[in-house]
């Protein structure tokens, strides 16, 4: 996956409340006030600035945003403040003398649940650990297992693996997901559950993301099944049932999840994708590997229509600006993928936006993602049918209705 720059995100504890644009101001970076890149967020609450010798204009997703104001004391500082919709990204431009200056994609506005709330307990992030594995024979992967504060050693509790685990060990960086998953633990909008997070494997000092994650066969479920879960249960007492497993990836990790469901359904019966790479990246296989030679992400759309339906819920998401290169195109697949779902009745459910490929469009939702996955959970079940909504079956197939080029 691509790396996208860092977000100048002020506030997740430097400000209780929303501070002044002076205040804010104060804390930017100068030079990301220079090059029209600096911003303010904290929940709905934006603050822009920027250094322009003439008002500049302030586009927000596209749109004209509110008029921007000298900052005072400083002649050529503006500033502007919005409110912006929670659980998605955004992106913003300036426009001086008439041409664009500076902006972002993939600006987060963090929900409510992104933050911990009052007397909310704190679960439990273990230490780094590290495995070595015989499904992918001496390769070495790093791992952490975060436990909710509401865990009892004597209930077994729901699992949830997370491949590319390393990005959600920071609490309040990225995608906060400790803090949502303690807030939605705390509200009961999802089962106390163990998430295991794990960083894709290195062997003789190469990375094998691509080969774990690219490759449509079964051995990444194996992997998790045989040697990862069963490294977890020695420590925690899990349910064992697919029913309360799930399983999350962004990019080629989305691959990877759908595939691990995919071949191993009776082992994990929900799963979210994001910025999926249904893509030919390991297609066809490089040599050297120690694989036989078999087909790449880019078949999933086509193997799900022709394949008997299985028993997964699906949440996929995905931006209007993903990648476009020599693997294919990243919105058409996932076009392709979410109308197969469509088409052979899976319960699914699909979020577009205007992000590129950038974890921020998944990790804003992150929230809203967890509790459609695990809506209707209850404890006291080892399986349900997932069945696809009924209103669902009557709108129509996604599709592109319009171009950004016409010529």
């Amino acid at each position: 996956m691509k790396r996208v720059s860092c977000l100048l995100l002020l506030g997740f504890g430097a400000f209780a409340q929303t501070p002044s644009a002076e205040t804010a101001a104060a804390a930017m970076k100068q030079d990301e006030i220079q090059k029209g890149t600096a911003f303010f967020a904290k929940g709905p609450d934006f603050i822009f600035v920027v250094d322009a010798a003439s008002e500049p204009k302030l586009m927000i997703n596209d749109e004209p945003g509110p008029r921007m104001k000298r900052l005072a004391g400083a002649a050529n500082r503006w500033y502007a403040t919005a409110q912006l919709k929670t659980s998605r990204t955004h992106n913003f431009q300036y426009l001086v003398d008439g041409k664009p200056f500076g902006g972002r994609t993939d600006v987060m506005a963090y929900s409510e649940w992104h933050y911990l709330k009052p007397g909310v307990p704190k679960g439990t992030l273990s230490e780094k650990m590290s495995h070595t594995s015989r499904v992918y024979e001496g390769m070495v992967a790093d791992y952490w297992i975060y436990v909710p504060a509401q865990y009892k050693a004597e209930t077994p509790a729901a699992v949830m693996f997370w491949t590319d685990g390393e990005v959600h060990i920071n609490r309040d960086a990225g995608s906060r997901a400790q803090n949502v998953w303690d807030n939605l633990t705390a509200e009961k909008k999802i089962p106390v559950m163990i998430q295991v997070l794990v960083s894709p494997g290195l062997r003789d000092g190469r990375r094998w993301r691509s080969i774990q994650y690219d490759s449509v066969d079964d051995r990444f479920a194996r992997y998790v099944l045989e040697e990862i879960l069963p490294e977890v249960a020695k420590k925690y007492n899990l349910r064992t049932d697919g029913y309360s497993r799930a399983i999350a990836g962004d990019s080629s990790g989305a691959i990877c999840a759908l595939n691990a469901a995919w071949w191993r359904t009776q082992d994990f019966s929900r799963v979210l994708l994001r910025i999926g790479s249904f893509t030919s990246i390991q297609w066809p296989r490089r040599e050297g590997d120690g694989l036989s030679a078999k087909d790449g992400g880019h078949i999933f759309p086509y193997l799900i229509r022709k394949s008997a339906k299985k028993n997964i819920r699906v949440h996929m998401q995905d931006g209007f600006g993903d990648l476009e290169n020599e693997h294919g195109s990243w919105p058409a697949t996932n076009l392709a993928l979410v109308n197969s779902l469509k088409l052979k009745g899976y319960d699914f459910r699909m979020t577009w936006g205007n992000g590129t490929h950038s974890r921020s469009g998944g990790n804003v939702q992150l929230g809203e993602e967890l509790i459609w996955l695990w809506r209707e959970y209850n404890p006291a079940n080892t399986s349900q049918e997932f069945v696809q909504d009924p209103a669902e079956k009557d709108k129509p197939f996604f599709r592109i209705r319009s171009l950004n080029r016409v010529e």
